[in-house]
């Protein structure tokens, strides 16, 4: 199994000029896989004026600049084009529905991710659409969080059965090794990192020890479970 990478969520966006130094610190190293943007809604113009300005900053730490809406849509907004026009990489969708018009319509050339998944049912029609990733265990709309034992037991499930890659939320650094032990693709991270007494440099460094440890943990089991299967290791 590869080693399990991040994927940034960041708080809904209104402005982009304060989240941007501390965006560049959390991808540099090159561990976030992935930056999940909420939005604060508005016009297309300013939205697409806000991707425009964060987007690069992710990419040039190699991580997809993925998209959502913190909010209901303004009336006519089109979430796809947004992203098209600010150069995301993706859309991450709040609703079945969502996430099946955004497959049809932008097919394999962005990333179709989504959260909000409230039961096992929900989650296999959502791997069933195609999207390209499933979120557990983020916050939700009133900022409450979802008990962390649910999100190692959905993630687990998940990871388990399924191909398609999965991303465990962890609440605190302290909860990395648990949930990429689940064998989440992805582990979440959102304010331990951004919001870091330290920084975000220093946050994702302490991420980064502790999936190499799981990494490491994984690398010894899969010797160990080769060596046993092995003709020779009977003589």
């Amino acid at each position: 199994m590869s080693r399990t990478l991040v994927t940034l969520i960041t708080p809904p966006v209104a402005e982009p000029d304060a989240l941007a130094p501390l965006l560049a610190a959390a991808t540099e190293a090159g561990e976030v896989a992935a930056v999940i943007l909420p939005l604060v809604p508005a016009d297309e113009r300013t939205l697409v004026r806000r991707v425009k300005a964060l987007a690069p900053i992710a990419q040039a730490g190699n991580a997809a600049l993925v998209i959502a809406l913190a909010g209901p849509p303004p009336a006519g907004l089109d979430l796809a084009t947004v992203a098209t026009r600010g150069g995301a990489d993706g859309v991450h969708a709040a609703s079945l529905a969502e996430a099946r018009d955004l497959r049809e319509r932008l097919g394999t050339e962005r990333i179709v991710g989504i959260g909000a998944l409230r039961t096992r049912h929900d989650a296999m029609s959502a791997g069933e659409i195609g999207v390209d990733f499933l979120l557990f265990g983020e916050p939700r709309a009133d900022g409450s969080l979802p008990p962390l034992a649910s999100v190692i037991e959905r993630a687990g499930w998940w990871a388990e059965i399924f191909e398609t890659p999965c991303v465990a939320f962890a609440p605190s650094l302290d909860d990395v090794e648990t949930l990429a032990r689940t064998g989440a693709e992805f582990v979440g991270l959102g304010e331990a990192v951004l919001a870091a007494p330290d920084g975000p440099r220093a946050a994702m460094a302490r991420a980064s020890a502790s999936l190499e440890r799981i990494a490491e943990e994984r690398a010894a089991a899969e010797a160990q479970a080769r060596r046993a299967a092995s003709p020779e290791s009977g003589r």
